[in-house]
């Protein structure tokens, strides 16, 4: 984006049109002969006093005699009343209201608007507020009624499934469709949120159905891609996915990269860096290809701009020992604003699980009161501010009625724009380009960036929750950029660095605040902008940023997490985890249900209707009286095994050619279904099930003297499900296991449940 150039701070001088300037004269000689002018007397009214402006004070008739310059010669005017003939004004004409200022006008005191009745304003605000209440409820039907689980920004639900965490229903094919017509409602409704967090779970539900060959459930299968239907290549693909869609977002490959490496992903191979970077290097290769056919306009309105979202890179940047001051001010207020706004967003979104528990009617009712409020901020907040006057060297239509334009006329007189209209009736991105524009430090106003940076917090706090896919960044950005060009007018007098680059650095501080992001947040910002002279002062307020809101609460994402009860875990365990062994955590629970490699159908079916395990610990008797460790067997394969009804009428081991030639890899690698619809015969349920070909003979085992601690990060460290824990000591009368921890076994409040004792260290810690 070009830079655009200063406004000239000075009040503008506005000729006089000719019929006002004859009224004028006439109103003098009134004055002239001691009479009140008669303005208020036709039709019976009152009698008032005129109101002068302040810039009036000289008489018209001196005003007159000034010379006139016409062709380099001054030539003076003829006088009213000296030999010139003068009709007065007839006495029931009324002067047109003139605002008090030059520069800055009242939107509501325009002259070509002031003769509107107020109905238009009503119809106006009905006609806006009914387009953006029609989007939003096509967006909130489809999530409430076809794919709930696409409401949302869905990163959080990313993260946790690359954590170990399978939440269902949320990578498939309604999952995506939703997902993209119900961005494109929320973003054009005007609400505030993005279509960044969208894109990064639409990346992801693409990569899914790939890792499936397609979708079953709707007969869309392609048995070439059943090769990558399995976890590892599963987890390897979303993460793809979510990396290519924050790329497209952005247009940001390396920070897309870095961000699944940051951000999403848990565990982290070789392989995965050039696989995450050929996803994002193959959308910029098809990002361009659009930018090209989208050329002159040939995609309407969104079509424009190339592969820079905000380019600020034909600006020098040079800052010195003197910045560091308020590049140091961006970069707290970041954190502390960040972590307030993370607070106050965990204390609605607990108000809006409250609400959304009533059912269907309750959320959709909730997106459109939000909706609502939306509008009304939106539409009422620009008649707060003057208009102000455009500057010829704006290089641009000032100002602009239509459906693009940088400088919104938002009923101003002709020659004004409205500031914060131009903010507020843009689209988001329009805004985030129009308020990181460099050299423009007089066009926008404090206060209408301070009524901006409070519209869009509150909006932000209350848009974010409701039944329609929304997303966290741009809004964000939008908070952090208005209150980083406050800062610089603020500190005018130390900042030295462009108000546009304050902007930058405000809203990279404010994501780093709520998000706790640093290196991705830096490489995304850098290519977002284009200008590499930002980087050691963007990496200074990152880090300040990030280590001011993690003294207050966690990252924005951990609390969603938390809120949804998804079991994540961190990477650091709590220091009190320490004095508690995994032994005495498997002690608290109930004892674990084992099965032999050679056991009854009836066995079998009794411990998958009694439990919701997912693993079973296999015990194997090599000789009478002594019993040892086989190994895990899963749930799916049990189920497996029952729905094929592969039983044997006697105890005998089978081949595995035998269990190869009964399944498939694709049957076992399917999610465990519902035993409660098999039915069985008596002769069936006293047949024997083998397990030797179905057991996993190499589980991970923990000794029981082991602290949890150390537990917690072997479970994150390996991706594991099950950890099963043996005894210190091995001994004829002793069982070769202990227990079984899972994933909910080792979350920080369940411990707490379990052991209250440990509360009280955890505060000293």
């Amino acid at each position: 984006m070009q830079a655009r150039r200063l406004l000239r701070g000075g009040p503008r001088e506005h000729r006089r049109p000719d019929h006002l300037a004859g009224a004028a004269a006439a109103e003098a000689e009134q004055h002239a002969d001691g009479q009140p002018p008669r303005h208020g007397r036709c039709q019976g009214l009152p009698h008032r006093e005129p109101r002068l402006r302040d810039h009036r004070e000289r008489s018209v008739q001196a005003r007159l005699e000034e010379p006139v310059e016409r062709g380099g010669a001054p030539v003076h005017l003829p006088q009213v009343g000296h030999g010139v003939p003068h009709r007065p004004p007839h006495r029931c004409h009324r002067l047109p209201h003139q605002p008090r200022h030059r520069e800055h006008l009242r939107p509501q005191d325009a002259p070509h608007g002031a003769a509107r009745p107020r109905q238009k304003y009503w119809a106006g605000f009905l006609y806006f507020a009914g387009i953006n209440f029609g989007l939003t409820f096509v967006a909130a039907v489809l999530c409430v009624v076809f794919a709930p689980t696409a409401a949302g920004p869905g990163i959080p639900e990313i993260k946790a499934y690359l954590n170990g965490v399978d939440t269902p229903n949320m990578f498939g094919a309604p999952q995506l469709i939703v997902k993209i017509i119900g961005s494109i409602g929320a973003v054009s409704s005007g609400l505030d949120l993005g279509k960044e967090g969208p894109l990064v779970h639409i990346g992801a539900c693409l990569a899914n159905l790939l890792s499936q060959g397609g979708s079953g459930r709707h007969r869309l299968r392609w048995r070439w891609l059943r090769y990558f239907d399995n976890d590892r290549d599963r987890r390897d693909l979303i993460t793809c996915g979510a990396s290519s869609g924050v790329c497209a977002a952005f247009r940001a490959p390396v920070g897309g990269v870095l961000f699944a490496l940051e951000e999403v992903a848990t565990w982290w191979r070789s392989a995965l860096l050039w696989r995450t970077f050929f996803s994002t290097a193959t959308v910029v290769v098809v990002l361009r290809g659009f930018i090209e056919v989208c050329r002159n306009g040939r995609c309407g309105l969104f079509g424009e701009g190339g592969l820079i979202l905000f380019d600020v890179g034909d600006v020098t940047v040079r800052y010195h020992a003197g910045d560091l001051l308020p590049v140091t001010i961006v970069g707290v207020l970041g954190g502390v604003l960040g972590a307030l706004y993370n607070h106050a967003l965990h204390k609605v979104l607990r108000l809006y699980n409250l609400i959304n528990e009533k059912g269907r009617v309750a959320k959709l009712a909730l997106a459109l009161a939000v909706c609502a409020l939306t509008s009304a901020m939106l539409y009422v907040s620009p008649f707060a501010v003057p208009c102000t006057a455009c500057d010829p060297a704006f290089g641009e239509a000032c100002p602009t009625t239509g459906k693009s334009g940088n400088f919104k006329r938002f009923n101003c007189p002709d020659g004004h724009y409205n500031d914060l209209a131009s903010l507020l009736h843009a689209t988001n991105v329009d805004a985030t380009r129009n308020i990181f524009s460099t050299g423009t430090a007089g066009e926008f106003r404090l206060d209408s960036l301070l009524i901006f940076f409070a519209v869009y917090c509150v909006l932000g706090l209350f848009t974010f929750g409701i039944a329609v896919p929304s997303g966290l960044f741009l809004p964000i950005i939008l908070m952090g950029s208005a209150y980083g060009r406050i800062t610089a007018l603020l500190l005018a007098r130390f900042a030295r660095i462009d108000h546009g680059l304050y902007a930058v650095l405000g809203a990279a501080a404010l994501m780093s605040g709520s998000m706790r992001m640093t290196v991705s947040l830096c490489v995304i910002f850098l290519e977002l902008t284009n200008n590499l002279l930002l980087l050691p002062i963007t990496m200074f307020v990152l880090l300040i940023a990030k280590t001011v809101g993690d003294a207050f609460n966690p990252s924005i994402y951990e609390i969603i997490l938390d809120l949804k009860g998804l079991p994540f875990l961190e990477a650091k365990p709590e220091p009190w985890m320490k004095d508690l062994t995994v032994g005495e955590l498997a002690a608290a629970k109930p004892r674990a249900v084992t099965l032999q490699v050679l056991e009854r159908v009836s066995t079998v079916v009794e411990a998958l209707r009694s439990t919701r395990h997912n693993g079973f610990p296999v015990l194997d008797r090599p000789r009478p009286g002594v019993s040892e460790l086989h190994g895990l067997v899963l749930r799916s394969h049990l189920v497996a095994v029952l729905k094929k009804r592969w039983f044997l009428p006697e105890r005998r081991r089978t081949e595995e050619w035998e269990a190869r030639e009964r399944f498939t890899s694709a049957e076992l690698a399917d999610k465990a279904g519902d035993v409660d619809g098999l039915d069985f015969s008596p002769e069936e349920m006293a047949m024997y099930v083998d397990l030797h070909p179905l057991t996993n003979t190499t589980p991970y085992t923990v000794v029981e003297t082991m602290s949890v601690a150390k537990a917690v990060v072997l479970f994150r460290s390996v991706a594991l499900r099950h950890m099963l824990i043996m005894p210190k000591f091995q001994g004829p009368e002793i069982s070769p296991i202990v227990g079984i921890l899972t994933r909910q076994d080792l979350r920080a409040h369940n411990i707490l449940g379990a052991f209250p004792h440990l509360a009280n260290k955890r505060k000293t810690h």
